[in-house]
């Protein structure tokens, strides 16, 4: 009988997380979701995630779904006090892998149709190293850049994306690449720094298809 009773309660512990990420995903409508600056119809923010604060200052358009294990934040801490309410803006139809984070203090704005693989980084600020007998930790933070990630384009996993910078439209960035300076438009990147591979020509996406880029 206590076999029997600890089977039926550890199938029901089973049964219960199963449920607990779609209970606790936000999509438009839940109370979550009015916390936002924009929650789109058809959008989806998946449970759990790591860290999640400053959603008034957050925008996300509508079809677009963010994984699990997230960060999505805007501001330095939970709680502040922000400038302007479009910190971070996600467009329509993104997909934003698992385990990605995106960390705006100031300005990050995702185009519609850019997809990530999981454990991409993009942030627009950086930690100062002007002192050197200073941890660099404790150091006054570098001066806020903007980062702008065009429509329609892919970031492989991993990829990390640092402040001032501008992706163009259609690009594709290999998995692993640090991009630290401007792509242009309808190319691939790769590398650490990324650097320009290729051009895309007329009717090929960036989009992945079995790990190429292919055409539309």
């Amino acid at each position: 009988m206590r076999r029997l009773l600890r089977r039926v309660v550890v199938d029901g512990l089973h049964r219960w997380a199963d449920r607990l990420p779609v209970w606790a995903s936000v999509h438009s409508g839940t109370r979550r979701a009015g916390r936002f600056a924009a929650f789109g119809e058809g959008s989806l923010l998946c449970f759990p995630w790591t860290a999640l604060y400053g959603e008034q200052a957050i925008h996300i358009g509508r079809d677009t779904m963010i994984g699990s294990y997230v960060s999505l934040s805007a501001g330095m801490v939970p709680g502040q006090r922000l400038l302007h309410e479009g910190i971070v803006v996600i467009g329509d139809r993104c997909v934003i892998g698992r385990g990605t984070s995106i960390v705006g203090h100031y300005r990050i704005e995702i185009g519609d149709d850019v997809w990530t693989g999981p454990g991409v980084y993009v942030t627009d600020q950086n930690h100062g190293v002007d002192d050197p007998d200073l941890p660099i930790g404790v150091q006054p933070p570098a001066p806020e850049r903007p980062v702008r990630i065009g429509a329609g384009s892919w970031l492989g996993a991993g990829v990390v994306v640092l402040p001032g910078v501008t992706i163009g439209e259609h690009v594709a960035v290999g998995a692993g690449a640090v991009v630290t300076r401007d792509l242009p438009d309808r190319c691939v990147a790769a590398g650490v720094p990324a650097r320009v591979v290729r051009m895309l020509g007329p009717g090929e996406s960036p989009h992945p298809s079995s790990g190429r880029t292919s055409s539309a």
